[in-house]
């Protein structure tokens, strides 16, 4: 099982370099919103955390539409608002039905294919639990909060992306 303990991932000691001017752009569902909206407070209090200073949401309605929305807001954005990488943030809970396997696949998917699309990563947070109880136990119960996971994933791949073009 996948836990926070067997990682280095919140050791933020290595791996991030100058990322105040770093643009970030949330890509956050409105099904399930009240767990969408805790992994969204996580992310944002990580990035501010970090004097991130640009952090922009963009709502979608399911997780089968996020992959559209970061492809779009790429093709789509200035330079001003370019974002240095997206957090695709949604809560896909298993229901009675093989609806929850296509909307899985759909939006892993979708982002695997936009990370190595963009120049810029993708970053997966998007809960994908049985039940309710699951998922509240990953918006800061025992398995740690996968909104701030996925903040400082963010963090260390642009600061990854830095290090390369040096």
């Amino acid at each position: 099982m996948a836990d926070v303990s067997n990682s280095k991932l919140l050791h933020i000691d290595t791996g991030i370099l100058n990322i105040q001017d770093a643009c970030i752009v949330l890509v956050k569902t409105e099904w399930n919103a009240a767990i969408v909206d805790e992994l969204e407070k996580g992310c944002i209090s990580e990035l501010q955390k970090h004097s991130v200073k640009k952090i922009i949401t963009i709502t979608v309605p399911g997780a089968v539409e996020i992959p559209f929305a970061v492809k779009s807001y790429w093709d789509n954005s200035g330079k001003k608002n370019r974002a240095d990488a997206f957090i695709a943030l949604g809560c896909v809970v298993r229901g009675d039905t093989p609806h929850f396997d296509y909307v899985c696949k759909a939006v892993t998917d979708g982002v695997v294919q936009l990370n190595l699309s963009l120049p810029v990563p993708v970053i997966f947070g998007v809960l994908t639990v049985n039940n309710e109880e699951q998922a509240r136990e990953r918006i800061g119960g025992r398995h740690g909060h996968k909104g701030e996971e996925a903040a400082i994933t963010a963090l260390k791949m642009v600061s990854l992306k830095q290090n390369f073009g040096k």
